[in-house]
């Protein structure tokens, strides 16, 4: 079976993906790649060009918009101490 993972925006702005087991396992296996050395992946509809993990731009509901491209991006938090402090503030 091939590889699906639909990303979409639903009804109420929640960003939803949808993974059949194939696109699951190609999705953990690039989060698990995740390094200092790695430290991101793309995902994008194939009309968009080639990337990591492509997209599928079919959507399971006609009321979602499907999303085009996404990147998934490691950040250790010595990175987001000296670049992005403010991520690291509790939110709670």
């Amino acid at each position: 079976m091939t590889a699906r993972i639909t990303v979409s925006l639903n009804s109420h702005g929640t960003v939803e993906l949808w993974l059949n087991k194939e696109g699951r396992d190609q999705l953990v296996t690039e989060l698990q790649a995740l390094e200092e050395a790695n430290d991101h992946f793309n995902l994008m509809l194939p009309s968009y060009g080639p990337s990591d993990l492509p997209l599928s731009p079919v959507p399971y509901r006609t009321t979602d918009r499907i999303v085009g491209t996404a990147k998934i991006m490691f950040r250790p938090d010595d990175w987001d101490r000296t670049h992005f402090p403010h991520v690291l503030v509790d939110a709670n």
